[in-house]
């Protein structure tokens, strides 16, 4: 069965789940606003411009998880997928999904958010196999730091080759959708590579290399 694999932020989702969650802890008081909202509004424009120091900026959004009972975030994340993620979700995102498990494609989401934050939203979708940036864990709390490579960029591809490894799939046939030109180095793998809403880096790679060209967005919500 081909791998369709999916990128979440800005591909499936109308909206960057990272940033918003960023925002939601703003709003609940766990972080202190003005420090966080400009520094995470840095990291995501460093992000777009293809700039992003990862490990700097996974040191900074980890740090909540760290600070807070476990308790406490996971009532915080059933709110923020409620309240936050649910209206980002448009009905071409799961006509393309389901369009994918009617085919008999293997179902993977891929994406740099890390997976406290994702394995909820990738639920929505019914999607099991999720690659996310993964947060360490001792003694069932959160450490601040990073367990693994990040799933970004290239790390991306790395995880991607060792998830392949272990689970017997390859990328014979695959597709990957993403928005973003820092998912080059995966769509550059995949037998069929395709531009979602793509920002402007991606469109003109993905129109000089006649690579499809699509939108999810028409009816979900605004991530403003």
């Amino acid at each position: 069965m081909p791998l369709a694999i999916f990128d979440l932020d800005n591909t499936l989702l109308s909206g960057d789940s990272d940033y918003l969650w960023g925002q939601h802890l703003c709003d609940l008081g766990v972080v202190d606003r003005d420090h966080y909202e400009a520094c995470n509004l840095q990291f995501y424009e460093d992000y777009k411009e293809g700039r992003l120091d990862i490990m700097a900026f996974l040191a900074f959004s980890l740090r909540p998880l760290a600070e807070n009972d476990p308790a406490d975030l996971q009532r915080w994340r059933a709110d923020f997928v409620k309240q936050r993620i649910r209206p980002l979700i448009g009905e071409p995102a799961r006509e393309l999904v389901e369009s994918h498990r009617q085919a008999g494609d293997t179902l993977l989401i891929i994406t740099a958010t890390n997976s406290f934050v994702t394995r909820p939203i990738a639920d929505l979708f019914g999607i099991e196999h999720l690659i996310a940036t993964e947060p360490e864990q001792r003694s069932g709390r959160f450490t601040g730091r990073v367990a693994g490579t990040p799933s970004f960029r290239e790390g991306k591809v790395e995880r991607l080759e060792h998830w392949l490894a272990d689970t017997g799939h390859d990328l014979a046939g695959a597709s990957f959708y993403s928005d973003s030109h820092n998912d080059l180095p995966l769509l550059q793998r995949v037998d069929r590579p395709v531009a979602v809403d793509p920002d402007q880096a991606l469109r003109a790679h993905a129109e000089k290399a006649g690579w499809p060209i699509i939108s999810l967005h028409r009816d979900a919500s605004s991530a403003a």
